[in-house]
């Protein structure tokens, strides 16, 4: 099927155009910008070069980063002359040799990522971990929960897109009753199914950012699968928080969904419980939650399907408090969610929760799982509702674990 001829109802339509970074068979080292459209991907510099488009600085790149430390205003203007591009007549013959066939190219991580944080921010998540591991507490969350976005700093280079395999890590673990730790690979991986935004706007050292200013500065989403050494982040993270057991792989699709394909998506988040400070109140702001229906496989069978509607802490709050103290912002910075878990016992988007800490395997067509087993593939899918009740597809996360 041409590349223009897209079928209707494909949630990778016009109305989409995420952007990724790929390569072909006949130049592998050549990495190139791209923009999906349905099952073919757009060379977007190569397009705007041959357009002669004043944006061709920005898209005849190896990296998306160029782009997203341009601003909004940039942002705006390039997605409505890719719009044209793929869809006014008198630019097809133009564009259509640029496009290859998604299955013949190879994609790539699709942008240099800065920062990387992770954050907690579904409650009905937090408090099933309260519950598993506090369950003789009065509240199964903590007294901070409700206050503000909890998070980590993880580590930025060991994020990797998706189709990535996954090596099980090694470190020290100890059971409650083991006498000391041993070290040997982790037998309790896990994954945690959560959404990545993407920064693009940087700050200066000193200046937060108001939740006002979020669209500013975030280009766009992305799914995302922050892997976790249940084990190894146990005996570790007493007083500090998680470190080896989440550091050694964060994978990520190979696809940034620009926010402004999702604008159909915008919700309220869940009611507030508890006043907030302000800058962290968003009482007066525009919706700042998305409608993103997420599903969770196995080695291809679903397994949970989480809604991202139901997170507490919105993508907004979450910038504001990380820049509340004066934290700068570069280009490519990236922050997760936090696992994404709604009410539902089929919503959860972790092992740890779905198996409750193991107790309850679930069980798969190839057998019973409690965590992973070498060989398992994750992939995480989701998608948004969108204009005129079209589907906004989000790329696909996918890993394999390995024997390290």
């Amino acid at each position: 099927m041409p590349p223009f001829d897209v079928p209707e109802g494909d949630p990778f339509g016009v109305h989409n155009l995420p952007y990724g970074v790929f390569s072909t068979a006949e130049a592998p080292t050549e990495r190139r910008v791209g923009v999906r459209l349905g099952d073919h991907v757009l060379d977007a510099g190569a397009a705007a070069l041959a357009l002669d488009s004043p944006y061709a600085a920005l898209l005849a790149q190896p990296t998306l980063n160029p782009l997203l430390a341009a601003g909004r205003t940039a942002w705006s203007d390039v997605r409505r002359a890719l719009t044209a591009w793929v869809t006014v007549p008198s630019h097809r013959e133009v564009v259509e040799p640029l496009f290859h066939p998604l299955s013949s190219v190879t994609l790539h991580l699709p942008f240099e990522v800065a920062d990387y944080v992770d954050f907690y921010a579904s409650e009905n998540h937090a408090r099933n971990v309260g519950q598993i591991f506090r369950p003789d507490a009065a509240d199964s969350l903590t007294p901070n929960w409700k206050h503000l976005p909890i998070g980590y700093h993880g580590r930025s280079g060991t994020v990797v897109v998706s189709g990535t395999d996954v090596v099980r890590p090694s470190g020290q673990r100890k059971a409650p009753t083991d006498p000391a730790p041993v070290f040997g690979p982790s037998v309790r991986l896990d994954i945690e199914a959560e959404v990545g935004f993407v920064v693009g706007v940087p700050t200066e050292l000193g200046t937060p950012v108001p939740l006002g200013d979020f669209r500013e500065h975030v280009f766009g989403l992305c799914l995302l699968n922050d892997w976790s050494a249940r084990d190894i982040q146990a005996w570790e993270y007493v007083p500090l928080g998680p470190f080896l057991g989440k550091s050694f792989a964060t994978s990520v699709s190979a696809w940034i969904t620009p926010l402004e394909a999702l604008e159909d998506a915008r919700v309220a988040p869940p009611e507030r419980t508890h006043p907030l400070l302000p800058y962290l109140d968003d009482s007066a702001e525009e919706p700042a939650g998305y409608d993103l229906r997420i599903s969770v496989a196995i080695n291809g069978h679903v397994v949970s399907d989480p809604p991202f509607s139901t997170m507490y802490w919105t993508a907004a709050q979450q910038l504001a408090h990380m820049t509340v103290n004066g934290a700068s912002l570069r280009t490519g910075d990236l922050y997760g969610s936090g696992t994404v878990s709604g009410p539902e016992q089929n919503q959860r988007g972790s092992l740890l929760e779905l198996t409750w800490n193991g107790r309850d395997p679930l069980e798969l067509p190839d057998g019973k799982r409690t965590f992973l087993e070498d060989g398992d593939v994750v992939t995480l899918s989701a998608w948004a509702p969108g204009p005129g009740g079209a589907r906004v597809g989000l790329g696909e996360v996918t890993g394999r674990i390995v024997t390290g």
